[in-house]
């Protein structure tokens, strides 16, 4: 009984893999996923599905086939036309399923044809980890193997004639837990920085940043499938720049002019200070609506060319697009790209554009 449980188990899971695959789009267009995101899961709301069956009616009642039918006709009886009063059947229902946030990278993965990312720096250190080795008869409740447990209990009820299929309860006793067994081993860490850096002047919506939000979300999960530790650095900027915390990266309202070097400046600090390339994984991305003041741009080449593109494994830019900004700055990006194979861009001019725009920076593998 208990290998059935595992198969119908794992049969359930490929079919929510299917199903969150096949509607990737949607769901990441909509944000669903960020907003009931937990500490390492993700509650999908998927709704439930129906294994469709052929009944046999009664003999002239009607139904496909049988007579001369109207566009719209209901092909099953008692099926009521909308607005034609209450109905007595149950509603559709939505069905909430959690995923790891590993099922989540390879689903982003598989859709995507992402490649697998190679490390560039390793950070020379060694942790001690706990490694679970095995089974054993005492321990913490924490550590209690309820698949084991569960599988003990139910053989001893059936060995004991106690076990009733009718009513299958089982409860296992003391002598029935299992507990899992562990040592302490050491390995080395690869770990990786991500640099989030977001135009806030007055030309930038809320709409923008939620699809920043969004495609941030997806970039996070996709990354840290690949390094045991990331940090995560925010970085607003309007003629300023500032390093805030997500929740105000996220929602802070600011106005005013534009000058994006000035996050590449503050960047290049905090990169020189804790984040040493030769130790670290360090990747930026930058989303703005590509306006910018004039004479800012030579600068902002040049720190790009000079200080930060020798440090990262990857550059992004994003452009979303905005009805009130020039855009320009996108095209001086794209003249980059021939000269590095470190850069990125991007244009996400709504949300139905941040799934090739993720693919477009996750598909270098670096």
């Amino acid at each position: 009984m208990g290998q059935k449980i595992e198969r119908d188990y794992q049969r359930f899971r490929k079919l929510v893999r299917g199903k969150v695959k096949s509607n990737l789009s949607k769901y990441i267009s909509r944000g669903e996923m960020i907003g009931k995101k937990g500490k390492d899961l993700v509650s999908i709301p998927l709704p439930q599905i129906e294994i469709p069956q052929f009944r046999f009616g009664n003999k002239g009642s009607g139904g496909v086939g049988q007579g001369d039918g109207q566009i719209g006709q209901p092909l099953g009886p008692g099926q009521q036309q909308p607005g034609q009063g209450a109905g007595e059947q149950p509603g559709a229902h939505i069905l909430e399923v959690e995923l790891t946030m590993e099922e989540m990278a390879q689903i982003l993965g598989e859709e995507l044809a992402l490649p697998r990312i190679e490390p560039r720096g390793k950070k020379n250190i060694v942790t001690t980890r706990d490694k679970y080795t095995g089974i054993r008869q005492t321990g913490p409740e924490s550590l209690r193997h309820f698949k084991r447990t569960y599988k003990k209990a139910l053989k001893r009820q059936i060995s004991s004639n106690t076990y009733d299929p009718v009513d299958p309860v089982v409860v296992p006793i003391r002598s029935d837990k299992q507990y899992r067994s562990w040592k302490d081993v050491q390995k080395p860490d690869s770990v990786a920085v991500l640099i989030y850096m977001m135009d806030v002047s007055g030309s930038m919506t809320d709409e923008q940043k939620e699809i920043v939000r969004i495609e941030a979300f997806w970039i996070d999960t996709w990354i840290k499938a690949h390094y045991k530790g990331v940090d995560t650095v925010y970085i607003i900027h309007d003629a300023a720049a500032h390093e805030v915390d997500e929740n105000t990266f996220y929602h802070t309202r600011e106005s005013g002019g534009t000058k994006i070097s000035s996050a590449y400046e503050l960047a290049e600090k905090i990169i020189n200070k804790k984040y040493p390339p030769d130790q670290w994984n360090v990747y930026a991305f930058h989303f703005s609506d590509g306006d910018n003041w004039g004479d800012d741009i030579p600068h902002c080449i040049e720190l790009l060319n000079e200080k930060l593109l020798p440090k990262l494994n990857l550059f992004g830019y994003g452009q979303v697009e905005s009805p009130y900004g020039s855009g320009e700055f996108y095209e001086y990006i794209h003249e980059m790209l021939g000269e590095r194979d470190n850069i990125v861009c991007s244009r996400i001019p709504d949300r139905e554009s941040i799934l090739g725009s993720i693919k477009e920076f996750l598909g270098t593998g670096r």
